[in-house]
């Protein structure tokens, strides 16, 4: 059965870091590719980063770049978000989705997801 847990959302103040963790299990990240997605209130879902084999990575958000990659360790089956430079915009909730093989710019192309953490950019 293929799962992902999100965990280390929080409050954070502008300026401040976050490191987001998806743990996948029934699967092996060797095979599927990772995307990170957020979902603010009032704005629909927005793409963030991907990883997937071998460590290739798609920027989906050009807010980002700069302040926000991301990394695996395949020995955990995880799959890391780093957050620097947070800014009030990044708020929302977080999610983890997986799909086989490559990234793919459309985010219902990704079968499986978690149930999001959320991160709150606030002073």
């Amino acid at each position: 059965q293929v799962q992902l847990v999100e965990s280390g959302g929080g409050l954070v103040q502008p300026g401040g870091s976050l490191r987001l963790s998806c743990v996948a299990s029934g699967f092996s990240l060797d095979y599927y590719a990772i995307g990170w997605f957020r979902h603010a209130p009032g704005k629909g879902r927005e793409g963030v980063l991907c990883i997937n084999s071998p460590d290739i990575r798609y920027y989906y958000a050009d807010s980002v770049k700069g302040r926000f990659t991301i990394s695996r360790d395949n020995a955990k089956n995880t799959v890391y978000l780093q957050m620097n430079s947070l800014k009030p915009e990044d708020t929302a909730v977080y999610y983890c989705a997986a799909r086989a093989s490559l990234c793919s710019g459309s985010s219902t192309s990704f079968a499986s997801w978690g149930q999001g953490t959320q991160v709150t950019v606030s002073a």
